[in-house]
């Protein structure tokens, strides 16, 4: 869990926040209290998502649904406000990890009689969801938390309201909105999903708990070409113990008739107790532990909406169960979270990155970097211009040491960020505006200007700032104090209040972006996928140069409109966005992507992350990957 943000409220409905779970395609989630001291999760949707009356209309239907949903194996509804300004949902709070973190971080492949009480206690959940009508649609490991008595599925049944109102499951950079290596062959081809769906997925699910991997690959190989063998090909069964074989290929059977049903699983698939290894069961208690902590200092000196760094840390990564919705090894979840202190060092770093974010217009597409060929000699005091020059500028104090772009990651890491920042310093004396820097997160892009307080040789401290963009708009506030220490000519160690981040020299200029990036590309359309409406469907971005704060990312989707049933229409819809350079670095930072309205139908909403992007090469082609900062897949895209 990390520390609630500056602007997060201290309260929703009748429940005090304590700290955020995670953020995904549906909104953020907050870890809260009610007044009679019950610990809940309050998923609170998107300002994009409430702006949009269809997607109010199926969120309140959809809630409705979800709180006839009961019993074992469940996460109860406990509240709810959709006709808020930002509709939210109270579930309870579930105080253990998620199954991907189990396996992928903390213990490894689960033993035998432990997988088949997972399938048990699974079914048992996915009973109760069927019989109250819905279909879970996203079931794979980040959605399943392991507690004493067994699993809990969590994120059932939203995933649907959100689907009506995005382009086809992808966010606005480009990025598959879901977990294609825990889909079920139907989910694959578009067709209308039964319980029969979330009964593959859950075959799935068990594969990864007994192995470790997914039986279908990973985006590594490529989205569609994992979704290919998902519709086509038998699963990989590599290292599955025999004495599962059975119960895992009726889950994964092609043919839905041919799956057994998760009641007829509930009746058949033996259980042990106590299911969990000792060690893992060890890791529930030290969990436990850390929620009443950070419940104990909540209410006993932290004062409400407080961002404290003593909050614990938590596995969810996902708003929703689709922003995710995952990355990562098997499941698209996240990189491994660190452990111990440096798990600690993250969570606090998340409060001051968030305060380190500014804003201003998001229509402004570039900012003039201050100048840096001014008193750039390395003294302390420099004369900062010729003798008998009347223009000359005011004495600098900046060492040249300082002088440039720095940039770091301060969530996340360097191959998949979650959330960076970037501060350019030039030259110039105390309480001078010499610094500009670049936030970017999951939701946001801010940018501003700082003044300078004080320099030496080996320390740089900015203070008051002022906000230039915001992206979306008024959604940053002005950065706290920052401090740059010098560690070695490349590196300063980047520090605001107890947090702290490492930060590298990177580039400055007007041609940031890597010439390999720059260019048209498009989206290729696997007939087997989208089948006879294939043509109706293109996707294509175009990278142009520039330098940071400018746009430079564009992406022009048109789509098939759907129809209350999810059945295309004959019209189209067609969107275009665009993002603003956030970084010069390697994955390139871009931020949230903004509807061009002259360009885009009516029905096109700001519905995007920030994203990255980086090339490779994919049988013997140039492949543009666009990852969100969030749980998802990348966007393919191929040379135009």
């Amino acid at each position: 869990m990390d520390p609630l943000n500056p602007e997060d409220p201290a309260g929703i409905g009748p429940f005090r926040l304590l700290g955020r779970l995670g953020v995904g395609g549906m909104g953020r989630v907050f870890l809260a209290r009610s007044s009679g001291g019950r610990t809940v999760a309050v998923k609170v949707v998107h300002a994009e998502l409430a702006a949009q009356e269809e997607f109010r209309r199926r969120f309140a239907r959809e809630v409705a649904a979800l709180e006839r949903v009961g019993g074992t194996g469940t996460t109860p509804v406990l509240a709810s406000d959709t006709t808020a300004e930002s509709p939210w949902v109270a579930v309870g709070y579930v105080p253990g990890p998620s199954l991907r973190a189990v396996v992928a971080e903390e213990f490894g492949p689960l033993p035998a009689a432990t997988v088949r009480t997972l399938a048990a206690g699974l079914a048992r959940g996915l009973t109760h969801v069927h019989d109250a009508g819905l279909v879970h649609r996203d079931l794979k490991p980040s959605n399943v938390l392991l507690t004493v008595d067994g699993p809990q599925i969590i994120d059932f049944g939203i995933a649907r309201a959100v689907e009506t109102v995005t382009d086809g499951g992808l966010t606005s950079t480009g990025a598959v909105v879901g977990s294609p290596g825990f889909m079920s062959p139907e989910q694959v081809r578009g067709e209308k999903l039964t319980p029969a769906s979330d009964v593959f997925c859950l075959g799935s699910v068990l594969v990864y708990a007994a192995t470790g991997h997914s039986p279908f690959g990973t985006a590594d190989s490529g989205v569609h070409a994992t979704m290919f063998r998902i519709a086509h090909d038998e699963p990989d069964l590599t290292g599955l113990p025999a004495e599962l074989a059975g119960l895992v290929r009726s889950c994964l059977a092609k043919d839905p008739a041919e799956r057994p049903s998760a009641a007829e699983l509930v009746e058949t698939v033996d259980v042990v107790d106590p299911w969990l290894p000792a060690e893992v069961l060890a890791r529930l208690g030290r969990h436990a532990a850390r929620v009443l902590e950070v419940e104990a200092v909540t209410a006993g000196g932290g004062t409400e909406g407080s961002t404290s760094g003593a909050c614990p840390s938590a596995d969810r990564t996902s708003g929703d169960g689709r922003g995710t919705t995952g990355a990562g090894p098997g499941d698209p979840t996240p990189p491994p979270a660190p452990r111990g202190p440096e798990r600690r060092r993250r969570g606090r770093l998340i409060a001051a990155g968030t305060a380190l974010a500014v804003a201003a217009a998001a229509t402004v597409t570039y900012v003039v970097w201050p100048g840096r060929d001014t008193g750039g000699d390395g003294r302390k005091n420099p004369t900062g211009g010729q003798s008998g020059d009347a223009s000359a500028r005011p004495a600098g104090i900046v060492p040249a040491a300082f002088l440039g772009a720095w940039e770091g990651v301060q969530r996340g890491s360097a191959d998949h960020p979650r959330e960076t920042a970037r501060i350019e310093i030039g030259q110039g004396a105390a309480g001078s505006k010499i610094a500009v820097y670049v936030q970017v997160g999951e939701e946001r892009l801010c940018m501003g200007r700082s003044r300078l307080v004080s320099a030496d040789e080996d320390k740089v401290v900015l203070g008051e700032s002022d906000v230039t963009t915001s992206v979306p708009d008024q959604r940053c506030t002005p950065a706290a104090h920052q401090t740059l220490t010098l560690r070695s000519p490349d590196v300063v160690e980047w520090s605001s209040g107890t947090v702290k981040a490492t930060f590298r020299k990177a580039r400055t200029g007007t041609d940031i972006v890597p010439e390999r990036l720059v260019g048209r590309w498009k989206m290729e359309n696997d007939p087997l996928i989208y089948g006879e409406n294939r043509d109706r469907y293109s996707d294509e971005v175009t990278v142009t140069q520039g330098p940071v704060g400018a746009t430079v990312f564009r992406r022009v989707h048109v789509y098939p409109r759907l129809d209350d049933e999810g059945n295309p229409r004959p019209d189209s819809v067609s969107c275009t966005f665009t993002s603003i350079l956030a970084g010069s670095g390697t994955p390139l930072i871009i931020g949230p992507g903004t509807t061009v309205a002259d360009a885009s139908d009516s029905d096109c909403e700001d519905a995007g992350t920030a994203g990255y992007l980086t090339v490779d090469r994919f049988k013997g082609r140039d492949r543009l990957l666009v990852f969100p900062m969030l749980d998802g897949e990348p966007g393919e895209y191929y040379r135009g």
